[in-house]
């Protein structure tokens, strides 16, 4: 068992919904996104999902497209995150997910890609645009390396490939919550509560909602639901962006205590 696998047992013995937040590394620097890192670990997070900027994020939103395109545009490249996590992962409590498209893993060779992030502290991997039928090299290579590979579940997708997915996801399994792009939505849809319970019908994986949760409320309902994560990403994107840096991280560490407080059962308890 490797340590996203071991982080989720812990927190299923206390009961505890985990939290992680997702930005996008180098916007607006690197040295911000170091900053963003230290803050969300020290305020609730029990992992911190990294964007690789890329310059064609298909599963992204315009809010995380518009933090990959500055992140870009500075100069941004995976060897300035890596560089920056090396220093920095030993700091934090949080295990780093990496979220990355297949294409700078290719550009590397799958071997060179893992060595690398294995070495800075990377202890998980989403790869949005990996399908299953390609996953299992990258699987069975991420697994020499101590890394964990996560694949998503779509509210579309079959029984068959619900189970198939739940078989072979790493860490945990990603559910994601609506048709379409990251970004944030009014309501998580009820087809999310039948996935995830089609989801324990097959495993005892741990199960993250991602994708469209941006508040407090939302966070709620997918515990409620039976979570074992909540996975927020473009309402973290977007107040990092807004102002200054340093307003930024202000109002990005306020979002994540909001969100700890929804999903935590002492909060629960004290307003029931």
């Amino acid at each position: 068992m490797t340590v996203i696998s071991q982080r989720f047992e812990q927190l299923r013995k206390s009961n505890t919904c985990a939290l992680i937040p997702f930005i996008t590394a180098g916007d607006p620097d690197l040295e911000t996104t170091a900053k963003a890192l230290k803050i969300l670990d020290q305020n609730g997070a029990s992992f911190i999902e990294l964007g690789v900027p890329y310059s064609d994020p298909l599963a992204d939103g315009p809010v995380i497209q518009a933090a990959a395109t500055r992140a870009l545009s500075k100069g941004t490249k995976l060897e300035d995150v890596l560089q920056m996590l090396k220093t920095l992962t030993p700091q934090l409590q949080a295990p780093i997910i990496l979220f990355t498209y297949y294409n700078p893993i290719l550009n590397l060779g799958v071997t060179e890609f893992l060595t690398k992030v294995a070495e800075v502290g990377v202890k998980g991997l989403v790869v949005p645009d990996l399908p299953l039928e390609e996953a299992e090299n990258l699987i069975q290579s991420a697994q020499q390396f101590g890394i964990e590979l996560t694949l998503l579940v779509a509210p579309t997708s079959s029984k068959d490939r619900i189970s198939a997915i739940a078989n072979f996801s790493q860490g945990f399994i990603y559910l994601v919550s609506v048709t379409g792009v990251t970004g944030m939505r009014s309501g998580l849809q009820d087809r999310v509560k039948d996935i995830l319970e089609e989801l324990r019908s097959v495993t005892d994986k741990a199960i993250g909602i991602g994708f469209g949760i941006s508040n407090g409320e939302h966070a709620a309902q997918a515990k409620d639901w039976g979570a074992d994560a909540v996975i927020v990403g473009s309402a973290f994107v977007k107040r990092l962006a807004n102002g200054t840096p340093d307003e930024g991280l202000r109002s990005l560490e306020q979002l994540c205590k909001e969100l700890k407080a929804a999903i935590s059962q002492e909060q629960l308890t004290v307003a029931g």
